[in-house]
């Protein structure tokens, strides 16, 4: 979804489902951002004022900017608080997980949105020379603002609000969003409906209005409070608060004079009606001031207060927890009414002493909300739980806390009766007294304001309940007829005791009490404070409060593990914790931040600097396609491996879904930056006007896109990362990085590796070069980096180069392998070091062994290859032992068949060797015989392949001689391969394989023919001639394996380091660390054996890890052939190695039922047993004497052994 698509919601839908009544609100705040991104734009760019910002408009834009953004932070912020303390606390409760995430969301805009007031106050004091960059700067963060918004709005509508109207009826949604809607300041309330109908059609306002009737109570004065402020339409007299309301002027920052008396003109007074006169005289009797009643609202406040605190410290001096709910309900109660009650002292009486004092001067203001009285409170009261804090230290806090709260609010309470109060009466008249009153009541919420008149009223005698009943009636002028209505009849009844004071605390615990609490963990099961549901009237979060007013107290933090870690901390506090295989992550998220910061920069100097677009093209298609990578990995493998741990669900759906939407953006990007591409040109002739304008548009989207990623990947590592090293082992979490890994081609990895190494310090390096040894330790992986990658030389692993998979030796490689065969010899034979015969081939299965077990079987008879092309020097070569001379061949020859047997014994039983350095020593002494037989009896051979070595193989060969196709039957190619071993001209390894006598090395071929030109030359993707024209010697080339092909989908694995078939990893196939094989990806889930493909087929005993065949996997774990499968199976139904049943074999079984039902067994036999193994389930039992068939007792197989 684009940042200003809109949500459809039909009537009979919003009717059904009361709760995407708040879609209405997401598609009014995206008309309003992108309202605002234009209004700014267009003030950049000039467009309605002749092509440049007059410095006398620039001031009203930006007030207006100022004006819209202080009434959407306002909006914005409540509407967030209450999803977190009411919807997504619900639907917790059903659907785990949820909370957390978009939490997090919420607050991750709080920075981009200072940024914005910032730049607002720098262009109010720029001059105008340096006004079209700061409004370059403010464009930009609107727009990162935008984007961050809108996706977490999309998201929610993708995630949230289907869980919503799936988990709840359309009693308990209509629940929920009055609780909304009674958790928001009554001012605030007003201009929110207001506003939101601005953008909505007649046939929506009239399907949000039935919505409201059905979702509000049926309490005739309440619904017409409720929908007076939804029918409320645009006063027609002008004033900045018109469009915005006044609750922005209010409740954002503290009103001056200037708002205040604005919104009073504007509701019909006269300014001088602010003033006593004598058309207002003052009256200091207490039954006619309008003030008095805030008075009486002290005492009874104060009473109750005391109580509550005598109550408490009783609790913890009897250490009986029985009544502790019902304080702390209460408690929760006094701190949210005196939060709101200071608020409105402060932002409405405080500022208007200080305009008010002429002649006196003005109260010394006092701020009540600092640390040491209510916001200490507050944190404790709805701290969540922690098991190492008990219930008794619990109230120990509290009643610490309460005793700094009580006498804080006895002296602030005093300083306003004294000092505040008195200053207001000399100075406003009657009405302005009453104004402000009921001002300051409209901006507590409706839940909690009638909790506050209630709970107030029952307090009251008659002679003061009727004082303010008649103040009530007189100022109902003030305000809207129906609140007036509303609050009469609150008064009303809670004097006249029809609200018991039982009744009250029980609508006082549905509304404060809070399942995050402290209070609830510890004492949910205790009778005497049982769970209320939310069903009263006027439903209030209590939790809002808290948020809203002290949201610097919020840290981020996983309610699922030990770490509590600031936003801004995270990446300092990963790097602070020991190493671990997860780590990977959050390397690749340190490089992906550096790259995109560095995008950013890049992308600001684009319209000035042509000649940087090459670059930026080519880093953003790096990151882009590295980003998408790693996200599939994560939502294909890291994120279902910790749901399976049933530790997490639901919340990495949420961070599947940023994935999704973060590969959309790049895809916006890429396109900007393909029109971009089409202008380049252009810019090279003059034509730069549009393209320095899609350069500042993809700046702004850069900026955008960077915030999204880190906001992403700091919640990423905020609420999983943490879980992931808590509750994973290092084996499951090497799994977990093996898996990913297994997904990534080798060209992405060959980007990626460098990219990354590039952004971490030496440490961080060392440390990952680590986990990826650890992680890939079966696999080639180190030979293919060494292969490829300069850089790995600075971590001790050693490079493969073509010297090692060459003909020649050297000296010291020489004379250890003549050391070791010297050792097993009868008589004291001693091989020279020029007896190249049976010491290359040696020496060449030893490099193979020694670097990292690479295939041995592979290149099991390359080393033949080598020992032929050197048999015509070593022949004429002689060597002296012991002062005669004989020739190399003879040094094995001269053994009989008792002494070969007895060298071979020899090796076999010398325990210093490895088993694979004792097959290769035996092989080569076996095989060097025959060898040399074959040398003897073709003499000629060898001189003649080095005469015709020059001139064999240089023609063309064709896989479709009609059509005149280069290539040969096994490839489709337009080159010939120079073969290392022999220097000959083949199509193929395979065509070489089939015309000698030795295996090729392909590998190890440097030289190619081209086939068009017949040239030989280096070998490479294409003809380096100028005739050919860089033709492309096949589509696919593999510069390790040096292998061509034109027609199939080929792909080079990194961890088996060979090309194989199909469209690659991640696509088709994965590459299974611990089986050390490419798997299709239908076989994620299958049994692992260490090492499975790097043996021989049980059947045919060829190797199978380079086999050309196509092998199936049993399921034990083993691996035959296909073909040798179909074969075996035809008489057999186990496996050839462990003996495991093949299949369900269940039919079968059912057969040897029936049929040893009906056979009869000897008398002599009857009533005997005997032990057996199963070999499906592994476990012993006794089984009926047969002579063939026994079952097993606990699996019902027949696949069993006697023991």
């Amino acid at each position: 979804m684009s940042d200003s698509e809109l949500t459809v919601i039909p009537g009979a839908r919003l009717r059904e489902a009361p709760i995407l009544l708040l879609l209405h609100f997401h598609n009014a705040l995206r008309q309003e951002l992108a309202d605002l991104r234009r209004l700014a734009a267009e003030a950049l760019d000039g467009t309605n004022y002749g092509g440049i910002v007059p410095p006398t408009i620039v001031p009203t834009v930006i007030r207006e900017l100022r004006r819209r953004f202080e009434f959407l932070k306002l909006v914005n912020k409540y509407h967030s608080v209450a999803e977190d303390e009411v919807i997504f606390r619900a639907l917790d409760v059903h659907v785990k997980n949820v909370v957390s995430a978009y939490t997090l969301e919420h607050t991750s805009t709080n920075d981009i949105m200072d940024l914005i007031f910032h730049y607002l106050d720098v262009l109010k004091k720029e001059d105008e020379r340096h006004i079209s960059k700061a409004f370059q700067e403010l464009v930009y963060f609107i727009g990162t603002l935008q984007t961050s918004i809108c996706k977490h709005m999309a998201k929610e509508e993708e995630q949230v609000f289907p869980l919503l109207t799936q988990q709840f009826s359309t009693e308990v949604q209509a629940a929920f969003v009055w609780q909304f809607i009674c958790s928001v300041p009554m001012l605030l309330l007003e201009d929110f409906f207001r506003w939101m109908n601005t953008f909505l059609s007649s046939d929506d306002r009239e399907n949000v209005l039935q919505c409201i009737k059905q979702v509000v109570p049926k309490d005739l004065l309440l619904q017409r409070v409720v929908i007076s402020c939804i029918q409320a339409t645009e006063q027609t007299v002008t004033g900045e608060y018109d469009k915005y309301g006044k609750g922005s002027l209010f409740l954002n920052d503290r009103a001056n004079f200037q708002k205040i008396l604005e919104v009073y003109k504007s509701e019909g007074h006269s300014k001088e009606a602010m003033k006593p006169s004598h058309e207002y005289p003052v009256n200091t009797t207490a039954q006619h001031n309008p003030l008095d009643s805030a008075r009486l609202w002290h005492t009874a406040y104060r009473k109750d207060l005391l109580e509550a605190a005598e109550d408490l410290y009783s609790i913890r001096d009897s250490n009986n927890l029985s009544g502790l709910a019902p304080a702390v309900v209460q408690l929760k109660f006094f701190a949210d009414v005196i939060v709101y009650y200071s608020n409105s002292l402060d932002k409405l009486f405080y500022s208007m002493c200080i305009e008010l004092a002429e002649d006196c001067p003005a109260p010394s203001y006092q701020r009540f909300l600092d640390d040491s009285q209510i916001e200490g409170l507050q944190l404790l009261l709805y701290s969540k739980s922690e098991n190492d804090v008990s219930a008794r230290n619990y109230v120990d806090n509290l009643c610490d806390k309460l005793k700094l709260f009580v006498t804080g609010i006895r002296k602030y309470l005093a300083f306003v009766e004294t000092e505040v109060f008195p200053f207001i009466v000399m100075n406003c008249s009657h009405e302005m007294q009453l104004w402000l009153l009921y001002t300051g009541l409209e901006m507590m919420p409706l839940g909690l304001l009638k909790c506050t008149v209630t709970w107030f009223s029952s307090h009251l005698t008659e002679d003061e309940s009727k004082s303010i009943l008649h103040s009530i009636k007189q100022g109902g002028h003030m305000v809207n007829k129906s609140i007036s209505s509303l609050l009469y009849e609150w008064v009303r009844i809670g004097y006249l005791g029809k609200t018991s004071i039982a009744k009250f605390r029980e609508e006082l615990h549905a509304a404060f009490e809070n399942r995050s609490s402290f209070l609830s963990e510890q004492i949910k099961n205790t009778s005497a404070f049982p769970y209320l549901q939310l069903n009263n009237s006027t439903s209030y979060s209590s939790g809002m409060s808290f948020h809203v007013f002290f949201p610097q107290k919020q840290k981020t933090s996983t309610r699922f593990s030990t770490y509590v870690i600031e936003n801004n901390n995270i990446e300092s506090s990963s790097r602070s914790l020991e190493s671990k295989p997860v780590d990977h992550i959050i390397f690749f998220h340190i490089a992906l931040k550096k790259d995109m910061e560095y995008l950013v920069s890049v992308s600001a100097n684009l319209a000035e600097n042509v000649a940087l677009f090459t670059e930026f093209y080519q880093r953003l298609h790096l990151v882009r396609v590295l980003h998408k990578t790693q996200s599939d990995a994560e939502d294909v493998v890291a994120f279902p491996a910790l749901e399976a741990k049933e530790i997490i669900q639901n919340s990495s759906h949420s961070f599947s879904i940023d994935h999704k939407m973060d590969i959309e953006y790049f895809n916006r990007i890429s396109y900007i930056l393909g029109q971009i591409s089409e202008l380049f040109v252009d810019t090279l002739n003059g034509g730069m006007a549009m393209y320095r304008q899609l350069c500042v548009k993809l700046h702004g989207m850069c900026k955008s896109m960077y915030k999204m990623l880190s906001d992403h990947m700091n919640r990423e590592e905020a609420e999983l990362w943490p879980l992931f090293r808590e509750h994973l082992s290092l084996k499951e979490q090497e799994k977990i990085i093996g898996c990913m890994l297994g997904r990534t081609r080798a060209e992405t990895l060959q980007e990626m590796i460098p990219w990354i190494m590039a952004s971490l310090t030496d440490g961080e390096q060392k440390a990952l070069v680590l986990l990826w040894r650890k992680v890939t330790k079966n696999t080639m992986f180190d030979q293919w980096l060494g292969e490829w990658w300069e850089g790995m030389k600075s971590y001790d692993i050693p490079k493969v180069n073509k010297s090692n998979v060459s003909t020649s030796v050297s000296p010291q490689s020489t004379t250890d392998v003549l050391e070791i065969i010297s050792k097993y010899l009868p008589r004291g034979e001693i091989l020279s070091k020029s007896d190249t015969v049976n010491h290359n081939m040696i020496h060449f299965e030893t490099i193979i062994e020694n670097d990292k077990d690479m295939q041995v079987s592979k290149d099991q008879n390359d080393h033949h290859c080598k020992a032929c092309s050197e048999f015509g020097k070593s022949n004429t070569e002689r060597l002296t032992i012991d002062g005669q001379t004989e020739t190399t061949e003879n040094s094995v020859l001269v053994l009989t068949q008792e002494e070969l047997e007895a060298t071979i014994m020899r090796v076999n039983c010398d325990e210093t060797l490895e088993p694979k350095q004792k097959s290769v020593i035996i092989q080569n002494l076996m095989m060097s015989r025959w060898i040399n037989k074959q040398k003897k009896s073709h003499p000629d051979d060898n001189a003649r392949e080095n005469n015709n070595n020059n001139n064999q193989g240089v023609f063309p060969s064709y896989r479709d001689s009609h059509k005149l196709v280069f290539g040969c039957q096994h490839y489709k190619r337009n080159c010939k391969l120079v073969a290392s071993c022999c220097n000959k001209l083949f199509t193929c390894r395979l065509c070489h394989d089939d015309a000698t006598d030795h295996i090729m090395d392909r590998k190890a071929s440097t030289m190619m023919m081209c086939m068009k030109c017949l040239i030989i030359q280096p070998i490479g993707p294409t003809c380096s001639t100028d005739s050919c024209n860089n033709l492309s010697m096949a589509k696919y080339y593999c510069p390790i394996c040096k292998l061509f092909d034109d027609e199939r989908k080929i792909y080079h694995c990194p961890y088996c380091n060979l090309c194989r078939v199909g469209k690659g990893l991640g696509i088709d196939y994965f590459h299974c660390m611990n089986c050390n094989a490419c798997m299709s990806t239908s076989l994620s889930v299958h049994t692992c054996r260490e090492k499975c493909l790097e043996d021989n087929c049980p059947i045919c005993h060829e190797y199978i890890f380079t086999s050309k065949n196509p092998v199936k996997a049993l399921p034990c774990g083993h691996i035959m052939h296909s073909s040798c499968f179909q074969e075996y199976t035809c008489s057999n139904y186990t496996c050839p190695i462990c003996c495991k049943s093949l299949g369900d074999m269940h039919v079968y079984f059912r057969m040897l039922d029936a049929m040893l039902a009906v056979e009869k067994i000897p008398d002599e036999y009857l009533g005997r047993t005997q032990d057996i193994l199963c070999n499906d389930c592994e476990k012993k039992g006794t089984a009926p004497y047969h002579w063939l068939y026994h079952k097993c007792p606990r699996c019902g197989s027949y696949n069993t052994r006697r023991i």
